[in-house]
């Protein structure tokens, strides 16, 4: 399956995914305050640097579609349409929160928006959508499910038993591996005998496509394809989004093991600033919306952490809420 050079998104849907990177970029911006400033309990993990990935993939999506990821997951939350207020409140572990404050940053989960759930072990997201994609299958809705895992997870068992049985029962599942390079703090090539993880589909005779992970574009074109072809009933693919996490794995990390310089060669290709500049020179956009853009959004993530801030935390007497299925 290869994507054809010249996949361009029109103004419109360009718009759109200029908005949600920016978005999810400031939200994540904000959530580092938040956790140094002890309002964010737990553990926090930032795609800063990622954007492309979970706006490029949501823009492909239908309504019905099922999404699962990692505990990374803040970006592809906002990229499928969670609220900045329900996001930020969740984050603070408030009533008002995505899950009522139980899920936190790593379990961020919205079945209204496809969202089955953010997932604190690697890889447990890959055979929960395979049961969405099942589902979806046997009741012939012509949805998909949407799995994104990283270059750490493509090591371990459960990533080659999801592709095997996907493949072999031909499942209506993208496998997106957001590939930035690090698992953790391990380099891939310090764990990894390949330079392309998208190799590994042959074994399991699905596509394999390697997609520019830092152009929302190639990502929304190449996840786009890959969907038409699970819902024409032609199974699984694997696209592998080449990134780069510009922060550390979580928390504090400063990113000491990085090689110096390699930083700075990958914010030369931003996602934000690689699709507004192409915006500019299709006279689709000035420097003056731009910023005008970016004011509106930064005022709309101020506000809802302001909002979040004020919202109640779920009384001590619920602690047993939410434990156990009821009709």
């Amino acid at each position: 399956m290869a994507l054809e050079a010249g996949d361009r998104l029109d103004k419109e849907s360009r718009m759109r995914a200029l908005l949600a990177m920016v978005k999810i970029r400031l939200a994540e911006e904000e959530i580092q305050n938040l956790f140094m400033a002890n309002l964010v309990r737990g553990t926090t993990h930032l795609a800063i640097g990622q954007e492309a990935c979970s706006a490029g993939v949501a823009l492909a999506l239908c309504e019905g579609d099922s999404v699962t990821c990692t505990y990374r997951g803040h970006g592809h939350a906002l990229a499928l349409g969670m609220s900045l207020r329900a996001l930020m409140a969740e984050m603070m572990g408030k009533e008002s929160g995505a899950c009522r404050g139980r899920g936190g940053s790593m379990h961020m989960t919205d079945k209204s928006i496809g969202l089955l759930g953010a997932n604190a072990i690697v890889g447990a997201q890959l055979p929960i959508a395979m049961g969405a994609a099942l589902t979806a299958q046997v009741k012939g809705t012509g949805a998909i499910a949407v799995t994104f895992f990283g270059d750490g997870a493509a090591n371990i068992g459960l990533f080659h038993e999801s592709l095997n049985m996907a493949s072999v029962w031909k499942l209506p599942v993208l496998f997106i591996c957001e590939n930035n390079l690090y698992g953790e703090y391990s380099p891939i090539r310090e764990t990894t005998p390949i330079d392309d993880i998208a190799d590994r589909a042959g074994a399991y005779a699905m596509p394999g496509v390697i997609v520019d992970g830092q152009d929302v574009e190639a990502v929304q074109a190449a996840t786009a394809a890959a969907a038409a072809r699970a819902r024409n009933g032609e199974g699984p693919a694997l696209l592998e989004l080449k990134t780069y996490r510009y922060g550390g794995h979580s928390r504090s990390d400063t990113g000491p093991y990085r090689k110096p310089g390699e930083l700075a060669h990958w914010q030369e290709r931003d996602p934000i600033d690689m699709l507004a500049a192409r915006m500019y020179s299709d006279g689709e956009l000035d420097q003056e919306e731009f910023l005008e853009i970016k004011d509106a959004l930064a005022q709309e993530v101020f506000a809802a952490v302001e909002w979040a801030k004020a919202e109640p935390f779920p009384p001590p007497q619920s602690l047993a809420d939410y434990v156990y299925a009821s009709d």
